[in-house]
């Protein structure tokens, strides 16, 4: 049999794949095997490619060996329109039934990743840099997987507008930092609000920490109100979280303070608004300044100084508007539901039209 030149570079893409993901279970003790994902939400890179995805349904953080460490992400410019459209077709079925949950860009590669739900099966689709859209195989990858010990109970609970499923809540997001997979989430009982470093590789998860926060929007200190999204942050070479909860609380946190176990009390350092939810947040360096970019359910997209960050007083009384660390609403970027960043300089979002339709979008970071 003779291969054509194009499938001779296909064999060497495939043999390339292999060995970049060998190379990655060789090093962080992947196994070969078939994750089975009950949900597909939040998603972050570790090292070497290894895709983190957090399956809430199950309780379990997934790391998914991809392969995929090669590429230029400085000079990925993507416009994608119709997304859902075109993940459908991917997936097979209606758009009408598909939910984009999240979105990851690869440091190493620029490949934009999202986590999906297909009517009620979950899935991952990668985007390459030329825009072409592909379903990340899920069959014979190398994979490990930590499950939460402390979750809570998969069963509806509560009554009319309090009525929910706070199993949903166990991984809200996460991230990867300095050798640990750090995640936020809801864990079972009252004082339920957790935050956890899990060492990667995986070998268990322990209970975290309970975190409380003082919310200045509604005048009193909680310990239910769970992190919608963080970002790692070194605030005096001391490694830190800040993170935003609903109806805007900006808090921050040591990370050497949050233990097994300890409760933590972490220091509100900006109100941005009430009746709104965080999205989605990433830091990124312009001038010689750090910025957090935060897309808002209702409050668009935030630009956020973190100048005087490291005070140590916060905000420990009532609030009405916005307070504490200054920032800018960028009026150029509306419908904002996901974001990540690429670069210092550039970054991808994903963006709702008014009639529902979702577009993915490169930027220049602002």
């Amino acid at each position: 049999m003779r291969f054509t030149d194009v499938g001779r570079f296909a064999l060497v893409a495939v043999i390339v794949g292999l060995a970049s993901t060998g190379m990655a279970a060789d090093k962080w003790g992947l196994k070969t095997g078939n994750p089975e994902l009950k949900s597909a939400g939040s998603l972050a890179f570790g090292p070497d490619g290894i895709l983190l995805v957090g399956d809430a349904k199950a309780a379990t953080i997934f790391a998914i060996g991809t392969g995929d460490t090669k590429g230029d992400p400085a000079g990925v410019d993507l416009n994608i329109d119709g997304l859902k459209e075109k993940v459908a077709a991917v997936l097979g079925g209606s758009a009408r039934t598909i939910a984009i949950n999240d979105l990851a860009a690869n440091p190493l590669s620029g490949n934009i990743y999202l986590s999906v739900t297909n009517g009620t099966t979950p899935a991952i689709v990668r985007i390459d840099a030329a825009g072409k859209l592909s379903q990340l195989s899920l069959k014979g990858v190398g994979f490990l997987k930590v499950t939460l010990p402390d979750a809570p109970e998969d069963k509806v609970v509560g009554q009319g507008r309090r009525r929910r499923n706070r199993r949903s809540e166990s991984i809200t997001d996460l991230a990867y930092s300095d050798g640990k997979v750090i995640v936020s989430g809801a864990a079972a009982g009252a004082s339920s609000s957790t935050v956890r470093e899990i060492a990667f590789p995986f070998n268990g998860a322990d209970q975290g920490a309970l975190i409380e926060i003082y919310h200045g929007a509604h005048g009193r200190f909680e310990t239910t109100a769970v992190a919608r999204a963080f970002v790692p942050f070194n605030i005096n070479g001391k490694p830190h979280l800040l993170a935003g909860f609903t109806c805007t609380p900006l808090v921050k946190f040591p990370l050497g303070d949050l233990k097994p176990g300890a409760k933590v009390r972490g220091t509100t350092v900006a109100e941005l608004g009430n009746r709104n939810r965080p999205l989605d947040m990433i830091v990124y360096k312009q001038n010689g300044r750090q910025y957090l970019l935060m897309a808002n359910s209702a409050r668009g997209v935030m630009k956020i100084s973190t100048e005087d960050i490291e005070r140590s007083e916060g905000i420990d009384k009532r609030i009405s508007g916005t307070a504490g660390q200054t920032y800018e609403t960028i009026e150029s970027l509306k419908g904002v539901v996901q974001l990540d960043r690429l670069t210092d300089e550039r970054g991808v979002i994903v963006t709702k039209a008014e009639g529902g339709e979702l577009n993915l979008t490169t930027i220049n970071l602002p």
